[in-house]
């Protein structure tokens, strides 16, 4: 049969089950290697901190592209320059040093588009500041 380009990005174990990394337009090139902001998402969503997050690829001084992450902090917590570096650190004990977020943006809300998934480009587009 055909095959139809979804833009999708999985990859196949060896026991034949698919894993899904995100979108194939979202992969950042950090280092050198394609990181999934999903993966990276995923960990933040795992600090107690973070109630909703979207990472995107931002251009630092030296012109190379790393993670930054929008968080959606839980009302409990105050978003504070401690508490992006907190959030840094428990990144860094779960995954590959890379790929941690060097910068972290507290944000009220993350932009949603009509089908209630995050707008990355409107995130990329408002160029925000890190903290």
């Amino acid at each position: 049969g055909d095959w139809c380009t979804t833009g999708d990005q999985f990859h196949a174990d060896a026991d034949g089950y698919y894993w899904y990394h995100g979108r194939t337009d979202d992969m950042l090139k950090v280092g050198g290697v394609f990181v999934a902001p999903s993966e990276i998402e995923n960990c933040l969503l795992q600090h107690e901190a973070v109630l909703e997050c979207a990472v995107i690829g931002h251009e630092g001084g030296d012109g190379l592209v790393k993670p930054k992450a929008f968080i959606v902090a839980r009302a409990e917590r105050q978003p504070t320059d401690a508490l992006a570096d907190e959030i840094k650190q428990f990144v860094k004990s779960k995954i590959a040093l890379y790929k941690y977020p060097r910068w972290i943006e507290f944000v009220p809300s993350l932009p949603k588009n009509d089908r209630g998934k995050v707008d990355r480009k409107l995130l990329k587009d408002q160029g925000l500041s890190p903290l």
